[in-house]
């Protein structure tokens, strides 16, 4: 289906009363929506993206406080309460950065000269482009991963594919040691700080990632500027904070506040090992002169012509330079509220964040400008005496990039007020393609589905790494991701992320922006509209089920005393929400959205899981080994012994008492 006929099918569904199997869903008036749908323009998507990517702004500079007061501005335009929510955490910025082959001398070039093209400095910047003028604006930054450790190292270099667990693993297998190696690897597979961490682990003091052209680069399609995809200079930046909890590091479970108190850095698990990231022009100059043996395993190849080696060999140095600065800074959130006409402290959560490596035309400002479009449909609803029933939070979050720090804060802060909340949807880099994709907590996918006219079958899981997180996996709040995706091309966290990337990637007529937003809108209004409860326990009880019975057979295809004690905690687990299905379908029939609301925050244990007590629903976390993607039971999954597989399978029967007790009401 095109963009524009995806776009128009959804209009239609949205704006006409809806029809469902399940009556109580059904929205009981109308005229909120349509009043909404009304409002939303391609133009003035536009213009919202033209404003928020003006300039480069990344958390805690310059650029940062004019994009807070940019977004201040324009909610209180809109006739919205505006709250500008500060906060001060430790973020890193870049000193210095220099990538070199030292050393690669053979017995066929014994007295080589130090500028030979097998030596000499690697670009750690992209190109200037003359078809994107803002490539080359000045407060662009070379290729910088917060976080890394400072240092200036020279050492032998070893591949490890995409430096995952199992990678390093396989390596260890293989008879290959980093140990005081610099690891060269791809990116993807996980989030790059578990790239870092794993490195670190297993004894490397440097890591170098690229993009690799298999993954993004020319063996997809043409590459930027003639095409889209990743050309030979473009750097993915990002953190590489790999802690047991999102936010300010050294604030964990409180508000860093100005005056907070802080644990020392000394106290908190930074990384040491130094890090940077470069082109797969410069990686390939690097790969091209490794000596040892080739990869054995075909997935371990990438894209460049060349062959794929464990190891460089005694002979290759890289000299690796990085100078980074961690220091408390400000950044902010900008909160717009709508008040809603039952003012009975009852809220629906809409958000996305505002931060970015460069002028994030793609990341995050596909999504902002979807919730910016958003929020002044709803503004215009209300100045025609329109209002939702609850209270509509529109929100801009700062330093998500860094650590999905801005909301996690907000999170924490305001734990109290969000007892009263229906949902949080979430839309980071939401308008990317014609194809529209939406995750949802198992409670909400009913409503999800309902409200967007399509399967339920169609909504899939959650995932792990944006600013759901706090909302979801700390406080009990059912969230939903909404983005549409399949435009080919990546400018992922490069410098070449702008707006005249985003029209000839995407398109030039915001059709992607309109469709995401349109469903926004028919989310948004069923949270706020429905008299019956859009939060389903069944669908909660369900999930816990499916999930017990999935790890009990994966337990059973992979027989070990822990996966045993797995298996036999999942069955446990399975009996105790096995009893509250039918009770679980009764309440449904009859709560109201108060009660419903209860039904995810009885799965959180107030001591967390083991080994990260800041993730405290027993249901879903982000995994420990990604970061992207969500685990189910991680008290049971992430347990390495049989004792904290039966503390977790402990608190799960627990939370199914708290459940029992609700539906009893």
């Amino acid at each position: 289906m095109t963009a524009r006929r995806a776009l128009v099918a959804l209009a239609l569904t949205c704006v006409a009363p809806l029809a469902v199997a399940d009556t109580t869903l059904a929205i009981a008036d109308t005229t909120l929506i349509q009043s909404l749908q009304a409002t939303p323009t391609p133009a003035r998507l536009r213009e919202w993206h033209d404003l928020l990517a003006s300039e480069p702004h990344i958390a805690g500079t310059d650029g940062d406080a004019r994009q807070i007061r940019r977004l201040e501005f324009a909610f209180k335009q809109m006739g919205l309460l505006v709250e500008t929510h500060d906060f001060y955490a430790l973020l890193a910025r870049p000193i210095s950065a220099r990538v070199e082959i030292v050393e690669e001398v053979n017995s066929n070039h014994p007295t080589e000269p130090a500028q030979s093209p097998r030596r000499g400095i690697l670009p750690i910047i992209e190109k200037n482009l003359a078809e994107d003028p803002a490539s080359a604006h000045p407060d662009l930054t070379w290729g910088w991963n917060a976080y890394s450790g400072s240092g200036d190292l020279t050492a032998e270099v070893v591949y490890a594919n995409y430096a995952t667990r199992e990678d390093f693993a396989r390596l260890k297998e293989l008879n290959v040691d980093v140990t005081g190696k610099i690891v060269i690897a791809r990116y993807g597979g996980n989030f790059r700080g578990y790239k870092a961490k794993f490195a670190q682990e297993a004894g490397a003091i440097g890591l170098l990632m690229y993009i690799d052209p298999a993954d993004s680069g020319f063996t997809k399609g043409d590459v930027y500027p003639s095409g889209t995809w990743a050309n030979d200079t473009c750097i993915q930046r990002g953190s590489v904070l790999a802690l047991g909890y999102p936010g300010d590091p050294l604030t964990p479970g409180i508000e860093a506040t100005k005056d907070a108190v802080r644990l020392e850095e000394s106290a908190v698990a930074l990384p040491k090992i130094v890090v940077q990231p470069i082109g797969y022009g410069a990686a390939g100059k690097i790969l091209s002169l490794m000596t040892g043996t080739e990869v054995p395993d075909v997935a371990w190849r990438g894209g460049l012509a060349l062959p794929y080696r464990l190891e460089g060999g005694a002979a290759l140095k890289v000299r690796l330079t990085v100078e980074q600065k961690r220091e408390i800074r400000r950044s902010a959130n900008v909160i717009a509220r709508l008040k809603g006409s039952a003012n009975d402290g009852s809220l629906v959560i809409v958000g996305c964040h505002h931060d970015a490596w460069g002028f994030g035309a793609a990341d995050p400002l596909a999504g902002t400008i979807v919730l910016m479009e958003t929020a002044r449909a709803f503004a215009e609803s209300a100045a025609k005496g329109i209002l939702p029933k609850c209270d509509v939070l529109f929100c801009a979050w700062g330093a998500e990039e860094f650590g999905i720090i801005g909301s996690t804060e907000w999170v924490e802060g305001h734990e109290d007020e969000l007892k009263g909340a229906t949902a949080y949807v979430n839309l980071d880099m939401a308008s990317m393609g014609p194809n529209l994709g939406i995750g949802a907590s198992p409670s909400l996918q009913g409503m999800v589905a309902a409200a967007c006219a399509i399967d339920a079958s169609k909504i899939g899981s959650i995932g792990g790494g944006s600013d759901h997180v706090g909302f979801l996996f700390h406080c009990g709040v059912p969230s939903v991701t909404i983005a549409a995706g399949g435009a080919p091309g990546t400018s992922y966290h490069s410098n070449y992320d702008t707006t005249a990337w985003y029209r000839k990637t995407v398109g030039e007529d915001y059709a992607s922006a309109m469709l995401v937003t349109r469903a926004t809108l028919a989310v948004l209004a069923r949270c706020c509209e429905s008299d019956d409860s859009p939060i389903s326990a069944a669908a909660t009880v369900a999930a816990v089920r499916k999930e017990c019975a999935s790890l009990q057979a994966a337990s059973a295809k992979h027989p070990s005393p822990l996966n045993d004690a797995r298996a036999l905690a999942a069955g446990q687990v399975e009996g105790c929400f096995a009893a509250l299905e039918r009770a679980a379908a009764e309440f449904d029939a009859k709560a109201g959205t108060a009660q419903g609301r209860a039904i995810d925050r009885a799965l959180l244990d107030p001591a967390g899981i083991g080994g990260r007590p800041w993730f405290r629903s027993l249901a879903l976390a982000s995994d420990r080994d990604s970061g992207y993607r969500a685990t189910a039971l991680p008290g049971l999954t992430d347990a390495t012994d049989a004792a904290a597989i039966e503390q977790g399978q402990q608190a799960l029967c627990a939370s199914a008492d708290r459940l029992a007790l609700i539906l009893k009401q």
